[in-house]
Parts: C-alpha cells; structure tokens; sequence
C-alpha cells in the first residue's frame, strides 16, 4: 500500500515498509524512510505506484477550474472526497483526489483550509477583493518592469521625478518606484545614488550632497517666510566712536567691530562692538521662532544657509557707513603694561565707519609692518595698539594654559580658505596666528570670558562652553561641553567662556546677549528680568538642540569641503602632489585640507613630507585613492610646523577649518587638547 501524506507543509507520497501503532514507517520514491503519523495521511491507496501518483496528480491540478470548483464547493465547509465527488461526477480517484487536494492547498484565494483535508469555500466578496489585488499585483510588476528598462536605459521615470529624493534618503521600501530603482541597480551593478546621477534625477555629486543635507535639516527648504524685521529701542545713546570690522571679502553676517579712543589721563579705551539683534529680537517671536529651528547660519565652500532671514541681517549687520545697533564692551586700559583698569557694557547705536577686509589688509598688515610703523592703511594706528593688547592677552591665557598644566597653544596651523565661482573652486592657503586673526581671536576671547563673568557675577544663567579634564585623566583628549553655568576653558586658558559674539549667525550668541542685556541694565537684580532662569528646562532645550544641529551642519561643511577638494583634483589635472604625514597612515595634502589614509604606509615621523601619485577619488562616496610615490625629507629633517595636533582625527572628512575664516573669529579656540573649533 502507499500513502499521500502532508509533512511540514507540503505534499509527499511513499510505500508503507510497516505500521507500529498510531505511525507508518515509509519508504519515499527517493529510497529514504521516514515515519508517517496516520492522522497525517490523506490517501491510502494501491496503485499506481508513489511516483506516478504525484506526476498524474499534478496533472489533475493542472487542468482543474478554480473559478469552477468554487462554485461546486457551496458555502459550507466541506471535504476534499466530498467535493470530488460533485466536480468528478463520481468517487474520485487516487490521482484525482491527490490533484484536487493540491488546487484546494495552492488557491488560499478561494478557499479557506479548516482542518487536515477540509476546506470552505472563500465567501464571494472576500474572493473578489483578492483577485483585485492579484490583478493589481500583476500590473504593478508590469510597470515595474517598465521603470527598470527605462532607467537601464539611462531615462527617469516620469513618475520618480518629483520623489528623487525620498527614493534616495527616505524611500518606501514596499513602493514599486523603489523596487525597480533597487532592481535597476542590482542589474547595472551600481548604487542608487549614482543611478539617480546617470539618469539626470541629480544633477551632479555636488546636488547630491546638498540635496541630502537639506532634505535631513531643512525639509520644508532652506528659505523664509515673509517677516516683519524687528525694530531696536529708538531711545539708544550713539556712541562717540569710529568704529571698524575686519572680515574675510565674502562676509555678510558682519557681527563684531572695533573702536580704540584716547582718554585724557593717558589711558586708552578699547570697544568692542557686538551686533545687537537681541534688542529688537524677543523671544517666541516669529523672528525668535525661525532662529531657534535653525540653531546656526551652515557654512559651506561657495555658499550659506544663514539663521536669520536676509531683511533681519541687513537691519542688523555692522555695515561700513552705518549707525548699528550695538552691545559695546569698553575696556579701559593703561598703555604701559596694557593692564585691563575696568570693564562697561552697554547698548547703543555705534557709527561704522569702515567694514576692513583680509582680502585688502592681508599683505599690508603683518608682524613687521605693525612693529616698524611701515605701510599705509585704513585705522593703522588703532590696529597697532589693539594689536599690542592682543599679544598680551594671549600671553596671559598661555599663563593661565600652563596652570591648568596644558601645553602652550600652538600657532602654526595652516588655514584654509575655499572661494568657489561658477563651480570653479579656488583653495588659498593662509598661516593661523597672523596678526588680524589673531586681533580679532583675543578680543573675541576676552568679550566672552568677560561676560561670561558679568552673568556668573548678576546670578543670572548662559549658555557656556567648557573643556576640562575628561574620562582617563588628561592623558585622554579633553572635550569641549556646553553648560548653563560658568566652568572654566582650560584649553583657552579663561576661568569662563560664554558664546556671545556672533548673534546673527548663532542662537546660543542671542540667548546670552538677553541675558547680558538684562545684566548691563539691571545689575545683580537681573535675575528677576532676565529672559531665562536657573534650571529653565527651555535652556537646556536650547542647549541639546543646538548641539545636535551644530554637529550636523559640521559634518556637512567638512563633506562639502571635501568635495571641493576632490573637484580641486580634477580641476587642476593634479595627479602627483605632496602631502604631510600626520600620524601613522593619515596624510594631509599639502595644497589642500584633504586627509588621505595610506594603507601600507611605512612608519615615518610626523610631519615627514612626502609625494603622492593621485589614483582616482570619487565625488559621490567623498573617498580618493594614493600610492605613495617618494618621502621627501627623512624622518630627521621633517618638518611639524605643517602639523596640528588635532588634524587627522577626523580621517574621512576635509578640515574642520570653516569655510568663512572670518564668520567664524575664534579660530583660537581650538586647542592641542580639545578640538573646539567654530565653523
């Protein structure tokens, strides 16, 4: 006798060997055995024999109506002999029940399974929802199909182009336009995002990446709604100065400014000017509102994502010919040692008399020119005694490095500036630490710590910057924290640091000028004025959310800048270059902030300089490929002036170096123990 018997699912036939009790033991048409339990049996049978059975079977099943057999079926729950009977005509054969219990199995469609070998009929609205979506199914492969031919042959789908972007970041895996696009690429052995560039849905890898950043931080887009720009106090006193800004030529966020007056008793009087939007801004405003989603203006080679709208910028901005809006720090110095005799802030209207650009200056001021009087140049002898001062800040903040038992801050950091013109990308080369940087860097300092101070001393709360000793002792790299109470900066070498500089570009500058504003106005009872209160969870909102988008826009200014250097690359045919090593395998070009790792490198020092043969980089995946070509210097005559000790942390971005030096004037906060620098 043999068996058709169901095991796991499926439908199996074999030769009884022998019974013990409740199960067979069978041999299968393969020669293996197994054991049958009998209530898995359906059909027990003489002939034909267990091949025969199943090939006639599947014969059976082939020819059998589905639409026909439902209707047979009726409404109630049935057997599979029963209903073989009434398609049949007559008790149905081993072949053909067996090929009528593999329709019934294989149609779920139409008939529902209620136990070993019995079946009901599929009700007749439930069955034709189901042939629908079948239908629907067969069509959708068919234009499915058609989409993968299309891009195969270097054509978008009329219906992918307005969702480019969300089959690239955010695709519905399920869609039909997403199962093609992934067809399509398995088929040409390549990655969507380059698909999406062969087939014109980007334009070029340069789209690709903005489109990306923009669609993660900016999806309702990157501009602004129409705003009412807000209007300052107009009861501000004007101040008695001529004040003037140094910035880079691209610089439209122009937030600080300088002035420098002789007072009657020798002394002199140092301003340092700061935008003031935090007059007129209030917070929950709409203007507050906007600034607050952003966080931050996002710098990039060749262009801006900025905080505030353009109108508010330029109400705003510390413009050449303008009498702005200021927060004004005065600090009234003696000349003879430069010490600080005492510090005031207020707000006020401040005449700009002149908005200084590197781009003019760079050559004319230098450590030489400064010192010898030579040259002749816009506020020259200003720039001398600002400059004197700033040397002596510096100076005691290496003082105050060394207690906090740090390393003295290093300044032979190359910088580097992108311009970028109808695609066309130009990449200079500037020293950290020349004069003009290094005026505005100290006063910048100063102004922070200085007021970080007013708001500790007025019991008034602020959004700080801290870097002290870390996890593991100061053998491990310390890192900068933010914090609504004042802590020192040990890597810059001030007791504290508070960002409010730069409010036009960033939100955590505002909230601290409210809470400076409040401080110059009402002294130590401005806790009871000021904007924010200790342990305000809104503070600490701010604070969280500022750090997530400021990290964001980082990694994007470096993916940015490093693609402007691979279009570098190409652009100037580059193949061999020199570079510097900066520890172990991680080089740096030497024309460009680009970080190369060079597996195989052999051990050499830091700073060593060597040739590059340039094999290929790719714009999209932001990667480059080198061989090492020769070592330019032994290991005893390389040259670490080219090195920074933060460099080559991050080996697959470009430099953390912003891409408008002069939007971000702190670039001396970056430290050899902490990277903190300001994009």
């Amino acid at each position: 006798m043999n068996l058709f018997f169901e095991e796991s699912g499926d439908f199996k036939v074999g030769a009884i060997m022998s019974q013990a009790g409740e199960a067979y033991q069978v041999e299968m048409a393969s020669g293996k055995r197994t054991k049958v339990k009998i209530k898995d049996v359906l059909l027990q049978y003489d002939k034909p024999s267990p091949g025969e059975l199943m090939d006639q079977a599947k014969a059976v099943s082939a020819d059998i109506d589905l639409d026909f057999l439902w209707e047979v079926a009726g409404e109630e729950e049935f057997g599979f002999a029963e209903l073989g009977a009434e398609y049949f005509g007559h008790a149905p054969l081993p072949a053909e029940a067996a090929g009528l219990i593999l329709s019934l199995h294989s149609a779920p469609i139409y008939f529902y399974k209620k136990g070993r070998g019995r079946y009901k009929a599929a009700p007749e609205q439930s069955l034709r929802a189901a042939q629908a979506g079948i239908e629907k199914k067969k069509q959708q492969a068919i234009i499915q199909a058609q989409y993968v031919e299309e891009l195969k042959a270097g054509k978008l789908p009329e219906a992918m182009q307005p969702i480019v972007l969300q089959l690239l970041f955010k695709p519905e895996k399920n869609g039909i336009e997403y199962k093609a696009l992934e067809a399509a690429c398995n088929e040409l052995h390549t990655n969507p995002q380059r698909l999406m560039l062969d087939v014109g849905g980007l334009a070029s890898p340069k789209d690709f990446h903005m489109a990306k950043f923009l669609f993660e931080n900016f999806p309702r887009g990157a501009g602004f709604p129409d705003v009412a720009v807000p209007v300052p106090p107009a009861n501000l006193p004007v101040a008695d100065v001529q004040a003037f800004s140094i910035d880079d030529v691209t610089t439209t966020e122009i937030d600080d400014a300088f002035s420098v007056t002789h007072l009657a008793d020798g002394n002199i009087r140092i301003g340092i000017h700061i935008a003031a939007p935090g007059l007129a801004i209030k917070p929950d405003d709409a203007v507050d509102k906007m600034a607050r989603a952003r966080m931050s203006t996002v710098y990039m080679p060749g262009d801006k994502i900025t905080m505030l709208p353009d109108s508010v910028v330029e109400a705003f901005t510390l413009a050449e010919g303008k009498t702005c809006p200021a927060l004004s720090l005065y600090a009234t110095l003696n000349p003879a040692d430069w010490s600080v005799l005492a510090t005031d802030t207020r707000a006020e209207m401040v005449p700009i008399a002149n908005n200084l650009r590197h781009n003019d200056l760079d050559d004319l001021v230098n450590e030489e020119t400064l010192a010898s009087g030579a040259g002749d140049y816009p506020h020259k002898e200003a720039l001398s005694l600002i400059w004197q001062w700033a040397q002596v800040l510096e100076a005691a903040r290496m003082v105050k490095r060394e207690g906090f038992g740090l390393k003295p801050e290093q300044n032979n950091r190359v910088d580097f500036n992108f311009y970028v013109e109808d695609d066309v990308v130009t990449v200079s080369r500037r020293k950290r630490g020349a004069p003009l940087d290094k005026i505005v860097a100290e006063l910048m300092i100063f102004a922070n710590s200085t007021w970080g101070k007013l708001m500790h001393d007025c019991g008034v709360p602020g959004i700080y910057r801290s870097q002290g000793q870390g996890v593991g002792g100061w053998a491990a790299k310390m890192q900068v924290r933010m914090l609504t109470h004042a802590a020192p900066h040990q890597g810059l070498g001030v007791d504290q640091y508070a960002w409010s500089t730069s409010p036009l570009r960033r939100y955590t500058d505002l909230v601290n000028q409210w809470q400076i504003l409040a401080c110059a106005d009402k002294g130590v009872t401005a806790p009871l004025v000021a904007k924010f209160k200790h342990k305000d969870s809104a503070l600490f909102a701010i604070v969280s959310q500022f750090d997530a988008a400021y990290a964001a826009y980082g990694d994007h200014q470096s993916n940015m800048e490093r693609y402007w250097c691979l279009r570098w690359l190409g652009q100037e045919n580059a193949r061999q270059v020199d570079a510097v090593v900066l520890k172990d395998e991680v080089l740096r070009l030497t024309d460009l902030p680009l970080i190369i790792r060079l597996p195989g490198m052999p051990s050499v020092a830091r700073g060593t300089q060597v040739k590059l043969d340039i094999l290929r980089w790719d714009e999209v995946e932001l990667t480059i490929e080198a061989r090492l070509l020769e070592i330019i210097t032994a290991q005893a005559d390389a040259q670490p002036a080219e090195v920074d000790e933060d460099e080559g942390a991050e080996e697959t971005g470009a430099a953390v170096e912003p891409a408008d030096p002069a939007a971000a004037p702190e670039l001396a906060e970056v430290s050899a123990e902490g990277d903190d620098t300001v994009k």
